[in-house]
């Protein structure tokens, strides 16, 4: 999951109130439930501490967010919402509050979407319509690519004067498949969408998927819905995006955890004491703040994950014990569940999240308590900060 939504939260100054709550409609009354809903959490929050401002605003927040999402979560400070997030999947009911030192984070994993990010093409033989499909919200237009106009159809006559224009029809077709692939290339890159789904015409799309760079077309899918027509149905579009996102994210988890593996079995096996990959709390508090962290990897559920640990302000001021935070700067430090302050480091530093699969299904081994990361560079021999070669 890209952390780069979260941006929000680490620009403001806690404590923080969170909620999470179900929106879908359901019944004819759904509007007055979620006003009820709303003033549940308000009420929960108050009785947590928070202050007064603050729980007007999430209350106001609830009772207003769209009915078209699955559930909402909503993060506030100071009698300000900071952040609503869609969640594409409902959360649990009743609905949830936290009053806490950091915003309760972690349960977007489970529920706020699909990662990868992708970009979805409708394509014709006149170009395309792009749009981007993120970790959470509705999908956004993301521009058109607009080729050749003429000459774009064959004609009915097979007669050898007009095989000049059949040829001429046929490289508009081929020279505008170049420039949707292109364009699709350069686009994918600069939003860093982990994945493309072609949808419109089949022969296009299928001549705009062979001229992909190699690396865009091994993550690139077709689909055989949709159409860039105005009016067109796509609903059978979507469940085909979602699917491919889906399969995808499980893709990059199994190869996040093959990654994670190798390195243990690196690090404890001696090789040349290079440490690429880190587990448990003790471990990835030093890594969160010395920055190494590239991907954060989590299982939902994990004994880890509600440890406690102690936070600055800052996102890389975490720390086991009390006066080691106020050794890194930090005058009043507070507990906070180690999930939530691993993912703020993470997203502070560009780092992204991996949510695992239960360890049941998965025949990669699971980082132990449910936490481990893959780091931007190696430790050499032993973790700073009395961490261990992962397996000793």
């Amino acid at each position: 999951m890209n952390l780069a939504f979260l941006a929000p939260l680490l620009e403001r100054q806690g404590p923080w109130a969170s909620a999470y709550l179900e929106t879908a409609d359901v019944s004819e009354d759904a509007e007055a439930v979620r006003e009820l809903q709303a003033r549940d959490a308000a009420s929960s929050l108050a009785g947590l501490g928070a202050d007064e401002a603050t729980c007007r605003a999430v209350r106001d927040a609830l009772a207003s967010v769209s009915r078209d999402d699955a559930g909402h979560a909503v993060f506030a400070a100071g009698g300000e919402v900071v952040l609503d997030v869609p969640l594409a999947t409902p959360p649990p009911s009743p609905p949830r509050a936290f009053w806490a030192a950091l915003p309760r984070i972690a349960p977007l994993l489970d529920h706020a979407g699909q990662d990868p990010t992708c970009l979805v093409a409708y394509v014709d033989r006149r170009g395309a319509d792009l749009e981007m499909r993120g970790t959470h919200g509705r999908p956004t237009p993301a521009g058109s690519v607009a080729g050749r106009q003429w000459p774009i159809h064959r004609t009915g006559r097979a007669d050898w004067s007009e095989r000049h224009f059949q040829f001429a029809v046929e490289n508009t077709w081929e020279e505008n498949a170049a420039r949707v692939a292109g364009t699709l290339a350069e686009d994918a890159e600069r939003a860093h969408a982990g994945m493309v789904v072609l949808a419109g015409d089949p022969r296009e799309r299928r001549a705009v998927h062979e001229r992909l760079p190699e690396a865009l077309r091994e993550v690139t899918v077709e689909s055989e819905h949709g159409a860039r027509a105005a009016g067109s149905d796509d609903r059978l579009l979507d469940a085909d995006v979602e699917r491919a996102r889906a399969e995808r994210a499980r893709a990059e988890a199994e190869e996040a955890l093959e990654r994670f593996h190798a390195a243990r079995v690196l690090g404890s096996g001696g090789g040349n004491g290079r440490i690429d990959a880190a587990e448990g709390v003790p471990a990835l508090v030093d890594a969160a703040r010395e920055h190494r962290i590239a991907a954060l990897l989590m299982r939902p559920g994990g004994a880890d994950l509600h440890r406690d640990v102690w936070v600055g302000q800052e996102p890389d001021q975490v720390a086991l014990r009390r006066t080691d935070s106020r050794a890194l700067g930090a005058p009043e430090p507070a507990p906070a569940r180690a999930d939530d302050a691993l993912l703020r480091s993470a997203a502070a530093t560009g780092a992204t999240a991996v949510p695992l699969p239960d360890p049941t299904t998965s025949p990669r081994q699971i980082p132990v308590g449910g936490l481990g990361a893959l780091l931007r560079w190696p430790y050499e021999g032993t973790i700073p900060g009395g961490g261990v070669r992962p397996g000793e």
